[in-house]
């Protein structure tokens, strides 16, 4: 593990060229409209403590309009829907191994293509599990996706290791697999993983084990910045209550370059190579970037002090989810949600990943608009009907209507919405290619 605190300033001196430019607020950006949203997902008993976070978009290989979207929703486990919006087959996250353990959280999830085993090539989703602090593995059936039946199967090794940990007892103290994202490189299919409260990523490598199933070994990890040298002289470091770092979630994988872009809640996004090898450049910063705090234990808050001016102006914190539109010759654009004002911002996917716009998913008839949104995924290519240019899912974290428990308490409400990835395009002037990329290669 190599610490890379020491190559802050180098990182933003890079970051500050690509954030130049003012954009207009929140209120005033384009707003497109969701054309599907999937079923309301609560977390409490009820619901089966559902609570979405992340979506990952599997193109079936023959028929389009059969593809599925694999949701993960923490302690509620992994809900699958159609292009329609309905739920396809939920698989539960796993129990807690002993009565006072942690149970099964599922937080991220990604989809890997022609996954190499030894008896064939299979498509997989790859969530990561925070509760047991492991990988989870899925096989999908493109046959039963085409006909609308649940398609996935469980073929995680059931001895597969912890991720960042070595006892239950430090899994219990909640300081494991967090964000996801997974590539392929020749042969070899890896997963980039997060860990919760620190800036730690890690590294995998998707093994074969006995039975079909999958499992995975740690080939390196790395920690990101914690604390920063401000252009003034001064130190910070985001705040947060003791012991927790400034953490990573959102992350996607530019396959074609092995570049991994991270998103660091507090801080901003950085690109770093996916191999985990070389330096980390922040491309840019929340607009809290700099602005010190003090944590107040008796209201659990950070009390903010003078923001010194050294923030960006795009993303407001947590910087959240990220995702590649891929088009010809490396062209495409790097998205990111920005969680604090309920916003998306879009970067060029090559080059000093330049800033080029915001855009807002708001509300269409009887569909709400996104707020809080912490994952999203496009993807380029032709999916029927009803998405004939491609399709971006992003989680909804303040779903409405309202619904109130049997105590007359609202219950938090989460799900996910569709947008034809031309609605985006036309109100931002980006590219529609449906033809220079497949996610199959």
């Amino acid at each position: 593990m190599r610490p890379l605190t020491g190559l802050v300033p180098a990182a933003l001196a890079i970051g500050m060229l690509a954030v130049a430019v003012m954009p207009a607020t929140a209120s005033d950006l384009p707003t497109v409209r969701p054309r599907i949203e999937t079923p309301a997902l609560f977390d409490d008993a009820a619901g089966g403590n559902a609570n979405g976070d992340d979506p990952a978009i599997w193109v079936h290989p023959t028929e389009p309009a059969g593809s599925v979207i694999a949701t993960a929703a923490k302690e509620g486990g992994l809900y699958v829907y159609d292009l329609d919006g309905r739920q396809l087959q939920h698989l539960p996250a796993s129990a807690a191994p002993g009565k006072d353990d942690e149970p099964g959280r599922l937080n991220n999830v990604d989809v890997v293509y022609g996954h190499p085993s030894r008896s064939e090539r299979r498509d997989i989703f790859v969530a990561s599990d925070r509760g047991s602090d492991k990988l989870r593995v899925y096989r999908i059936d493109p046959s039963k996706a085409g006909q609308g039946q649940a398609p996935l199967t469980d073929i995680t090794d059931p001895a597969a290791p912890f991720v960042f940990n070595t006892t239950q007892a430090e899994v219990n103290k909640a300081e494991t697999a967090y964000g996801l994202a997974a590539w392929k490189r020749g042969s070899n299919t890896y997963v980039l993983v997060s860990r919760r409260h620190t800036t730690r990523l890690a590294l995998l490598k998707l093994t074969d084990a006995p039975d079909g199933k999958i499992g995975y070994t740690r080939v390196r990890t790395i920690d990101l910045p914690s604390g920063f040298t401000l252009p003034n002289g001064q130190s910070w470091t985001p705040c947060d209550e003791p012991g927790v770092g400034p953490q990573i979630e959102g992350m996607v994988v530019d396959a074609r370059t092995g570049t991994l872009y991270a998103a660091q809640e507090d801080v901003g996004i950085w690109r770093i190579p996916a191999d985990l090898t070389g330096s980390p450049v922040l491309i840019d910063r929340v607009r809290e970037y700099g602005v010190p705090a003090t944590y107040d234990a008796e209201t659990e808050e950070c009390v903010p002090g003078v923001d010194p001016g050294y923030g960006g102006t795009h993303l407001t914190a947590d910087a959240e989810g990220l995702t590649i539109y891929h088009g010809k010759d490396g062209r495409g654009y790097l998205i990111a949600s920005s969680q604090g004002d309920d916003t998306f911002a879009v970067y060029n996917r090559g080059g000093r990943n330049t800033y080029i716009g915001s855009f807002r998913v708001g509300e269409r008839d009887d569909i709400d608009g996104v707020q809080a949104s912490d994952g999203a995924m496009v993807i380029n290519v032709p999916l029927g009907r009803r998405f004939p240019k491609g399709l971006f899912v992003t989680h909804d974290g303040a779903n409405t209507p309202e619904v109130k428990d049997s105590e007359g308490e609202v219950r938090e409400n989460t799900d996910f919405k569709y947008v034809r990835w031309d609605d985006i395009a036309r109100r931002l002037r980006l590219d529609i290619d449906t033809e220079s990329w497949n996610p199959r290669g």
